[in-house]
């Protein structure tokens, strides 16, 4: 039986969750114009939950290998020259799920300092090459990289950006837009240099919260899977207590329906439940709430 999820990436094989698709508007249209652009959203918005599945639906497509590559690893890391094939060893790891085989040489070059000034490059160059059918990249994470190895990587984006043996299409994603990118490398209104890593990067995404038809749709799939009942109270009190924030809304369900009704499926959703299981999530204080309100501080 599937569940309402607050904890990790969803899944459709077990979680209630909302076509990825309806809430990116315009994403494979710049991927089909080979476009390099941005995603960007709140912690727990479904991000990743989203990136996985589109590119899943887009493999099955078949017309693209799409990689979902996570840099959380890479994190604090500064040096390029330990940075950059920091990425490479998590562009390995997604590549698992390619139905193809590449190998590669990482001894590419003597010193490790310049090496790393090409090192993402040459992979990319070399992978996009060996492939049948255009790359698609999604950096899931990106803004956790350090700001030098941060440069380098975007600085080599660009660099291959050109090439004709390169990755059709790249999105970074993350928390940042440009201009908090841009703030990071340049606090000071300095730039790095006569050229912009991000003359490359056509638009910028955010990924929407649900909508109050998206949030019938989702508990729609609980009463259809267990015939529990959302009362029309009910939904309109979730949409105005979470104006349709992905964890909030899964949260507010799991809250009502695990702990307040111990999956008595017989019981409606009320308007009265959701309004308690509100003031428990606050409460509580999870995780999530307290991360929420560390970066409105």
């Amino acid at each position: 039986m599937k569940y309402f999820n607050i904890a990790g990436p969803c899944n459709n094989r077990e979680h209630y969750m909302i076509d990825a698709t309806t809430r990116l508007h315009g994403v494979e249209q710049l991927i089909e114009g080979r476009q390099y652009f941005l995603i960007h959203a709140a912690q727990q918005s479904g991000k990743t939950t989203c990136l996985r599945d589109l590119s899943q639906r887009l493999n099955t497509k078949g017309q693209y290998y799409t990689l979902y590559c996570s840099l959380e690893s890479v994190q604090g890391v500064n040096e390029p020259e330990r940075g950059i094939p920091a990425i490479l060893d998590c562009l390995f790891v997604a590549m698992q799920k390619l139905p193809v085989s590449f190998t590669w040489d990482k001894s590419y070059g003597q010193d490790k300092k310049s090496r790393s000034l090409v090192l993402l490059t040459l992979f990319l160059t070399d992978l996009s090459k060996c492939l049948d059918k255009p790359l698609v990249i999604f950096f899931d994470e990106a803004d956790c990289l350090s700001e030098e190895t941060l440069i380098s990587f975007l600085g080599q984006l660009r660099d291959g950006h050109n090439s004709q043996s390169f990755p059709h299409s790249i999105a970074l994603v993350g928390m940042c837009d440009t201009r908090d990118y841009k703030a990071r490398i340049s606090p000071d209104s300095e730039t790095k240099g006569s050229v912009s890593p991000f003359n490359i990067i056509t638009e910028s995404l955010t990924l929407q919260n649900f909508t109050k038809e998206e949030i019938v749709q989702l508990y729609k799939q609980h009463t259809d899977e267990t015939g529990q009942i959302f009362e029309d109270t009910a939904v309109e009190r979730v949409w105005e207590q979470t104006q349709g924030q992905p964890w909030f809304v899964n949260a507010v369900a799991h809250e009502v329906i695990d702990e307040i009704l111990q999956s008595d499926y017989t019981k409606p959703v009320t308007a009265e439940l959701v309004y308690e299981a509100s003031q428990n999530i606050f409460l509580t204080r999870p995780t999530h709430i307290d991360n929420l309100l560390g970066q409105l501080r």
